[in-house]
């Protein structure tokens, strides 16, 4: 095997590739990028038995053959050699020798047979949808926030893809908040697929400022999102998501609209009084123009901000600070809607204007 590429490219992919090459003591093969030539096609590759990621090295020359290297070895080696030199890679049985100019270094592989298979989507059967990259990104990040970190709960450590109404939408929920997105309108093909937020983070990780589409593609328990160069392939959460569309209010008869950035404000300031109490804060209308965000008294003491508003009745409810916080910094208008029904019920947060972005959150016991 040997390929020679510039040092820029080469850095770049194995920066993408090495995140999730994290061996088990039982399997140290996965501390290893796969490095396969195949025709002409240079393809970088690391799995971690629940992702894998792929990513296909634009190259000047090269010959066919495959082998595995310490990923982790091979991204730093690279990353400190000039930017500007075109770099050799080339392996003969287990040896990989990597050379730069003046610069040369051995690295002891391992033969390929013993990596793990990827798995591969069925072209044939795959539900496909393509968006622009940068609203991806806003919309996984806007919704990531809800996500569970409890593994006892596994259909809640995902992200929810799901079709309704020919809308395409994405969820979240941690049993205390819940987020969702519409992605795409008009969409043909249904899709219930959960996917693991770790996969998702590392394909926001590999989002980059030259990519402007996105493809996700779904096949039985697989999704690969392709972004130009880079795959990433991962299983699906092999669980039920909750029926969420029934815990979102359809009728709220406290329904207060806000200047976001200001709201954002006072909260800060309430949560800085309400660190003792779990964040506990009281959000409460008191007349048909001022909104209060006050913090419980303990023994920081006390703190109340008024802001103005658009209030339509009168009323009181308990949150958590950093749910509040988490949600208003996911909404993007100058204006929010902020409605809730009484102190049990849980409060709606949506943009003034669009209607594709919703947060729910549950009060916390007054």
């Amino acid at each position: 095997m040997k390929i020679k590429v510039t040092q820029e490219k080469l850095s770049k992919a194995l920066n993408n590739v090495s995140r999730i090459a994290i061996g088990k003591v039982t399997l140290p093969i996965l501390n290893n990028v796969l490095i396969r030539v195949d025709n002409k096609k240079v393809s970088l590759v690391t799995t971690n038995l629940d992702m894998a990621i792929v990513d296909f090295l634009p190259v000047s020359s090269s010959e066919n053959g495959v082998v595995t290297v310490p990923a982790k070895l091979l991204a730093e080696f690279v990353s400190n050699l000039p930017k500007g030199e075109t770099i050799e890679i080339s392996s003969k049985d287990t040896k990989v020798t990597i050379s730069a100019g003046k610069y040369s270094s051995t690295i002891n592989g391992t033969i390929a047979d013993d990596f793990p298979e990827l798995p591969e989507i069925n072209e044939k059967t795959a539900i496909v949808y393509r968006m622009g990259v940068d609203e991806f990104k806003t919309s996984v990040n806007q919704v990531l926030i809800a996500s569970s970190n409890d593994l006892t709960r596994p259909a809640l450590t995902g992200i929810y893809f799901n079709t309704y109404d020919n809308i395409l939408a994405i969820a979240a929920t941690d049993g205390y908040r819940l987020a969702e997105k519409k992605l795409i309108e008009k969409v043909e093909n249904e899709v219930k697929a959960i996917v693991p937020s770790s996969s998702l983070q590392e394909v926001l990780r590999s989002i980059n400022d030259d990519m402007e589409e996105i493809e996700i593609s779904f096949n039985d328990d697989l999704v690969r999102f392709r972004l130009g160069e880079i795959e990433l392939i991962s299983k699906l959460i092999d669980s039920s998501f909750p029926d969420y569309q029934k815990l979102i209010p359809k009728d709220c008869n406290i329904n207060v609209t806000l200047k976001r950035d200001e709201l954002i404000r006072v909260t800060k300031l309430a949560a800085l009084f309400a660190r003792s109490v779990g964040g506990s804060i009281i959000c409460e209308t008191i007349s048909p123009d001022i909104f209060s965000v006050k913090s419980i008294a303990n023994e920081f003491g006390e703190n109340d901000s008024k802001l103005e508003a658009h209030v339509e009745k009168n009323g009181r409810i308990n949150l958590n600070s950093r749910f509040l916080l988490d949600a208003l910094g996911a909404l993007e208008e100058t204006e929010v809607e902020f409605n809730f029904s009484d102190r049990i019920a849980p409060i709606l947060l949506s943009n003034k204007k669009s209607n594709k972005y919703t947060h729910i959150i549950m009060p916390l016991n007054s």
